[in-house]
């Protein structure tokens, strides 16, 4: 068993677990809602944090305008729904920011990527397409930053670009 709690496991090919967790300001997002068009779902460990910050500035800068209505992107973290309201505010982003404060975990550990030694996602991106089907993985660990530009290339691959 690692710091996971389990490896995480290969989901591409595979439905995509569903979740239905509030986003900054409490609106209920469902990932069967956003049938119709890819979804990048991108789990990051903790607002306010240096690499996590990051990440989210160069989706807010790069990769949200890039896809533009191709794709929906939206970004999940164990945070409350209010520290993530205050994180969006204080950084610009627009995209939802998805509480999944309680249970705490639930949709991180359904999509293999929650860290139970600190209490938070590991930093995880889905790619699902638009039937729901998960095309793309990639898991890194709590301080190594992920390549955003590289969600475009798999997003051309999937056939949004």
């Amino acid at each position: 068993m690692n710091r996971l709690g389990a490896a995480a496991p290969d989901l591409v090919g595979s439905p995509a677990p569903h979740f239905e967790l509030p986003d900054q300001h409490g609106a209920t997002v469902r990932l069967s809602g956003l049938r119709g068009r890819p979804v990048v779902v991108v789990f990051f460990p903790f607002a306010f944090t240096g690499v996590c910050t990051g990440e989210m500035a160069a989706l807010r800068d790069a990769f949200v305008p890039a896809v533009g209505d191709a794709a929906h992107v939206v970004a999940v973290s164990c945070d409350s729904m209010f520290a993530l309201r205050v994180f969006a505010e204080s950084n610009g982003l627009d995209f939802p920011l998805l509480s999944d404060f309680w249970p705490h975990g639930a949709t991180a550990s359904a999509y293999g990527v929650f860290d139970h030694g600190r209490g938070c996602a590991n930093r995880g991106t889905f790619v699902v397409d638009a039937e729901g089907i998960v095309r793309w993985t990639v898991v890194n660990a709590v301080p190594d930053a992920r390549d955003v530009d590289q969600y475009l290339r798999v997003l051309d691959d999937v056939g949004t670009g």
